[in-house]
């Protein structure tokens, strides 16, 4: 029998697994929660932990998302008690993300679960280089569930159109307050919170249209691609956050391919791989280069990536990378005799 462990927040990724997992026929071992205070949500958690040692036997596979805080070892310990196999799916390193463990702390604690799903090769790399144990899958990107239908065109805009969606505030994305000077053929069009519309004056190739929810930009956007960008240069992706996207992959990048939108990746991301090898965008070394990539690209290239983006964006919605990865490592336990 194959159990997991249910979120239950606002994250989409971890939420759309819950509900991939479920689909795939895994029982919840997480109880039903009356409120949604802390004390509630503590508890709930706790019972879920708890009920290894009455649901699970040998044979058994339990299925977690990490980071878990403080109950992920106990789980892995309580189920490899009863003879279960863990599989693991990583959402984020607390090394690189919150910066509380060092990379040999972490490596022991993923190290617990039988088979972990990381986010791409560089994620792999980085564990096996600080002695992780655990068998490793490359799930590629992440899967994203939509109801909405993404709007379907043939040709390209003129000029070019970008749009960027996210946190929108300077302390995050300075860049976004330096690339008007550096926009020539294209324009940007960005949506969501925290915009400081006292350093726009005078814009005239970024719009801000405020915010949207995510199933009415799935819907309704149209626009040519979707820029995945993260700190202060314009450069480079600098910082906190440009050093992680090195080693993570963005959810934004499945947001905007579930959207059926090509994507534009610094050429250093972790994620540049999978745009190249999927021909769902373009990687570029630093926002400068837009314009000259942009104007270099056939209406033929841009038809091919947007094909591609909108068969990538299809199964992003049927949940097929996990469940892609989740068979392989329940067919590697059978393989192995476990």
């Amino acid at each position: 029998m194959n159990y997991f462990i249910e979120i239950r927040t606002v994250n989409k990724a971890k939420s759309d697994i819950d509900e991939i997992v479920k689909g795939m026929g895994f029982r919840n071992l997480t109880p039903m929660r009356k409120k949604n205070n802390m004390f509630s949500r503590f508890v709930t958690k706790i019972c879920g932990v708890l009920r290894i040692l009455t649901r699970l036997k040998q044979g058994d596979i339990l299925f977690l998302q990490y980071p878990m805080k403080k109950f992920y070892s106990m789980a892995c310990y309580f189920a490899h008690l009863k003879g279960a196999r863990v599989i693991t799916v990583i959402h984020d390193l607390g090394t690189f993300r919150r910066h509380k463990l060092t990379p040999e702390q972490e490596n022991r604690r993923l190290s617990r679960t039988d088979f972990i799903i990381v986010h791409n090769e560089k994620m792999k790399e980085h564990l096996l280089r600080y002695g992780c144990h655990s068998q490793l899958y490359n799930l590629g990107i992440f899967d994203y569930l939509s109801h909405a239908v993404p709007r379907q065109y043939s040709t390209s805009h003129q000029p070019w159109s970008v749009v960027y969606a996210g946190g929108l505030g300077k302390w995050r994305n300075e860049f976004l307050y330096k690339l008007e000077s550096y926009i020539h053929n294209w324009r940007l069009d960005i949506y969501g919170k925290g915009f400081e519309k006292n350093y726009a004056d005078g814009w005239k190739h970024i719009v801000y249209h405020g915010f949207l929810g995510s199933e009415e930009f799935v819907d309704q956007i149209e626009a040519d691609f979707g820029l995945v960008w993260d700190g202060h240069s314009i450069q480079e992706c600098s910082g906190d956050w440009g050093e992680y996207l090195k080693i993570n992959n963005p959810h934004k990048t499945s947001f905007y391919l579930r959207s059926g939108l090509p994507v534009i990746v610094w050429s250093q991301a972790a994620m540049a791989s999978f745009v190249h090898e999927h021909e769902v965008g373009i990687c570029v070394d630093s926002l400068a280069d837009v314009n000259n990539v942009l104007a270099g690209l056939t209406g033929e290239q841009y038809q091919v990536m947007k094909e591609n983006a909108i068969k990538i964006g299809r199964l992003l919605g049927e949940g097929y990378f996990i469940k892609q990865a989740l068979n392989e490592a329940i067919n590697s336990f059978v393989t192995n005799g476990k």
